[in-house]
């Protein structure tokens, strides 16, 4: 196995791992698949396990000597080593479990190359940690960010650290909001990338330090290398003092964001 890597850089592999697992999503898409719990209303699908352990294998197979963290196999190989891969199989379980296909693959290293996959389109996220690019089939083209859409992901979803200062639910009736965007929840980090790609204007999440989480690396690395603007809700750097994520096309997208956030918080 381990022959069909040999030469690849890292952005090539974090393609093919999420190719991998995107190939599985799709194909257990529909089946009635039993529920993992996890505590908290959290659950993990069959999906999820065969999906991660697909993008593990190309992994293994392909930098053997890398740690790895997974969302349902946790840590493999030592937390601080300087490689370490981030994989989120399968982000969007509660939408894919009742027949939902808004959901992405996600798999980044850590400070480097990074990858999401839609796994019903077929469209592939990429970027080498320098330049960010879509691969349909096997044509490649640039992302570029642009407000242009004024739709703008908010998540939803608990908990809500931040709360009562910011809740993201009082962000949708801001008049200034409704003035200027239009809201969309899908809850996936997929939106992530449309943010990258041109298909959304921003997006904004309640949360702790997100820069490391297997659900959110990639899509950051997308949006970062595409050119958008990417912080904390508090204006800061992405960082342990940092808390969740606003993510926008441009500077002024936002710097309207973080007004109406402030002035909210």
């Amino acid at each position: 196995m381990s022959n069909s890597y040999a030469g690849l850089d890292d952005a090539e592999v974090a393609i093919a791992a999420v190719r991998a697992g995107a190939n599985i999503v799709h194909t257990m898409y529909g089946q009635r698949l039993p529920r993992i719990d996890k505590g908290a209303g959290d659950f993990a699908t069959a999906a999820d396990i065969e999906a991660e352990n697909a993008i593990l294998g190309v992994i293994r197979a392909a930098r053997p000597d890398d740690a790895v963290l997974g969302e349902e196999s946790g840590q493999q190989g030592a937390a601080e080593a300087a490689r370490q891969w981030l994989v989120d199989p399968l982000c969007g379980t509660l939408n894919y479990a009742v027949g939902n296909m808004l959901v992405a693959v996600n798999v980044a290293l850590r400070d480097g190359a990074a990858a999401v996959a839609d796994p019903f389109s077929g469209d592939v996220f990429c970027t080498d940690g320098a330049t960010a690019w879509v691969r349909q089939g096997e044509a490649d083209t640039r992302l570029v960010p642009t407000p242009v859409t004024q739709l703008v992901d908010v998540n939803l979803d608990p908990p809500f650290p931040s709360a009562p200062g910011f809740r993201s639910v009082d962000l949708l009736a801001h008049p200034r909001f409704v003035e200027r965007f239009r809201p969309r929840v899908v809850s996936t980090t997929l939106a992530l990338a449309w943010v990258a790609a041109g298909k959304r204007a921003a997006y904004v999440t309640d949360g702790g330090d997100l820069s490391g989480s297997v659900h959110f690396a990639a899509g950051i690395a997308l949006c970062r290398a595409a050119g958008c603007l990417v912080t904390g809700i508090d204006g800061t750097p992405l960082g342990q003092a940092s808390r969740g994520l606003v993510v926008a096309a441009d500077a002024e997208t936002h710097g309207l964001l973080m007004s109406m956030i402030r002035g909210r918080s």
